[in-house]
């Protein structure tokens, strides 16, 4: 258990009122008086005026910030927001959510980042720790809202960071931490690949000698003095986990043959190596990691069998919103796949999915903002449906697709144009998937 840096000074401004926003204004309150903004008006905020925050709703805060010592930013709220811009001009200190619930935990904690694979690999890490017999929380992006575990003394936390968390990380330095992969994504909040990849790596940077940094050989974690535990598939003679012949071999002992690892798909195989390394090299039993990978099914909304109706397999991918996530999706079919793209642009483009539509999809059925732009890019490669909507996209691949082929929701954009995430756009495909297989027939 090691010592957090202290707080920063209140009265504190944070800025976005939602899941991990409002947690961390509840827990600010025992350390200072707390104010609060949200643009909209969030259902996480009710009842934060009656606990003692002063709450800003349908407000940028802007009138807020000349009061506050530190401004506290939740992930949704970007750099370039009004009212960071006036405290940081003002040297107001603004830090991220994120970084001030890991100061308030003493417990170990593990952090997982990457463009693909964050959520499975949290929660398989999970899995690997309770397998293990240790008390383990997993928290940020996915499960308990991090500001939550205040205090928390014993056992584990394990945590999904995404980089718009990181970006806004200053002492943040978890004892273990993972970079899964790197691929163009949120290029509309970054404004560069190399400002997403340099927000990715703060995870890593100020890591201590003692501490763990998992990353594929390829890639380097940068600053921090973390022992570096790579991964890759074959005999990468810098790896300290590898697949060689089919088996999983950690530091030249034999873990276990890579066809036992429950997950599905080539993708999936990376994300379990780097939780194995994770775990392996903090000294877990490999009994307990062998256990974990043999047995854990996956989340939901990441390749998520959902239903079969009249031999078609029906799969919702919805939490691959970017175009090297649908891409590793489609690749787990060895093909038979009529896939449904679209949603909301985030500034990427989909040449990365000619190749693997061409080859594994009978069709494609584009949906959303990104329809024209998916048909311009995608042309030449299948049959291009444009649909417009979720269920008119989902009613023409079901009467397309034949025994044996899979429907498949993987759609390499963001659902904010027409959902309010990936997890509703899920839910919608499922009900649709579900009352498919219900029906006569």
């Amino acid at each position: 258990m090691r010592r957090r840096p202290p707080l920063p000074p209140g009265p504190y401004l944070v800025m976005g009122l939602r899941v991990s926003g409002a947690a961390a204004a509840r827990t600010l309150l025992a350390h200072g008086e707390v104010m609060g903004c949200d643009l909209g008006r969030p259902a996480e905020a009710d009842g934060l005026a009656e606990a003692g925050v002063e709450v800003e709703l349908e407000s940028d805060g802007l009138d807020l910030v000349g009061r506050a010592r530190t401004v506290v930013k939740s992930p949704g709220v970007p750099a370039h927001a009004p009212a960071v811009a006036a405290a940081r001009a003002g040297g107001i200190e603004v830090v991220g959510e994120l970084d001030i619930a890991w100061r308030l935990i003493t417990a170990d904690f593990v952090a997982v980042t990457g463009t693909n694979g964050k959520t499975t690999t949290v929660e398989l890490l999970g899995a690997i720790h309770r397998a293990a017999g240790i008390e383990v929380v997993v928290a940020g992006n996915v499960g308990t809202p991090l500001a939550e575990l205040a205090g928390a003394t014993a056992g584990v936390v394990v945590c999904e960071a995404s980089s718009f968390q990181l970006e806004d990380a200053t002492e943040f330095a978890p004892e273990a931490a993972a970079l899964l992969n790197l691929s163009e994504d949120h290029i509309d909040r970054h404004g560069t690949f190399a400002a997403y990849r340099d927000a990715k790596l703060r995870v890593f940077a100020r890591q201590r000698a003692e501490d763990v940094a998992v990353v594929p050989v390829g890639l380097e974690p940068g600053g921090g003095e973390a022992r570096v535990v790579r991964f890759a598939r074959g005999a990468e003679s810098r790896a300290d986990l590898a697949l060689v012949d089919g088996v999983l071999v950690f530091e030249g002992t034999e873990l276990m043959p890579a066809d036992q690892i429950r997950l599905r798909g080539a993708h999936n195989l990376d994300n379990a190596m780097a939780a194995a390394a994770l775990a392996l090299a903090r000294g877990i039993e490999p009994d307990a990691v062998r256990q974990a990978l043999a047995t854990f099914p996956g989340v939901a909304h990441r390749l998520e069998e959902v239903a079969r109706a009249r031999g078609v397999l029906y799969v919702n991918d919805s939490k691959a919103t970017n175009p090297d996530s649908a891409r590793v999706g489609i690749e787990a079919f060895p093909g038979g796949v009529h896939v449904i793209l679209g949603g909301s642009l985030k500034g990427g483009g989909f040449g990365a999915l000619r190749e693997v539509v061409g080859e594994r999809c009978r069709a494609a059925y584009l949906v959303g903002e990104a329809e024209e732009q998916l048909a311009r890019e995608l042309g030449g490669t299948v049959a291009l449906h444009r649909c417009g909507t979720l269920e008119r996209a989902f009613a023409s691949a079901a009467a397309a697709a034949r025994p044996g082929e899979v429907v498949l929701l993987s759609p390499a954009c963001a659902s904010f144009d027409a959902f309010r995430d990936y997890e509703h756009r899920g839910e919608r495909f499922r009900d649709l998937a579900q009352a498919e297989a219900s029906g006569p027939g």
